[in-house]
């Protein structure tokens, strides 16, 4: 099998996330500013098969797009065009940095490292790459 990669994208950092070749464990990658992202996953995939990217869509209550999407729909067009042979798919992140706050609480995480914004990136990366797994599973 191959890995799916998850991005958590925002305006000045990327957190990044990807499965193990069987799919079953998520984990994360690391955060990099958004200037370096396309670069970070090009040397990625030069050493690690990926057969899909999922980039998380914010949506509002009202299942409508988020002002983010005006960042987002560029960079996921970028995707699209430099990696042509790898799926690139969409997923709601909705309460992602909310859940991953409260997964650092009760994990222990000091205070400290939690206001260390990179730290949320990662774990919702991971989050929404979690979730999306857990749906493919249950639609298959």
């Amino acid at each position: 099998m191959s890995r799916i990669m998850a991005i958590d994208y925002g305006r000045k950092r990327v957190g990044l996330a990807v499965t193990d070749d069987n799919q079953i464990i998520a984990t994360a990658l690391g955060t990099v500013h958004v200037k370096d992202v396309l670069d970070y996953i090009r040397n990625y995939v030069r050493s690690e098969t990926v057969h899909c990217i999922v980039v998380g869509e914010p949506r509002q209550m009202n299942n409508q797009a988020s002002e983010s999407v005006k960042y987002i729909d560029p960079f996921v067009k970028r995707l699209k065009k430099e990696f042509p042979d790898i799926l690139i798919d969409r997923f709601d992140e909705r309460f992602t940095s909310k859940i991953a706050m409260q997964t650092m609480i009760e994990s222990g995480v000091r205070k400290k490292e939690r206001r260390n914004k990179e730290n949320i990136d990662k774990i919702s990366a991971v989050l929404i790459l979690q979730s999306y797994m857990a749906s493919k599973r249950r639609n298959s």
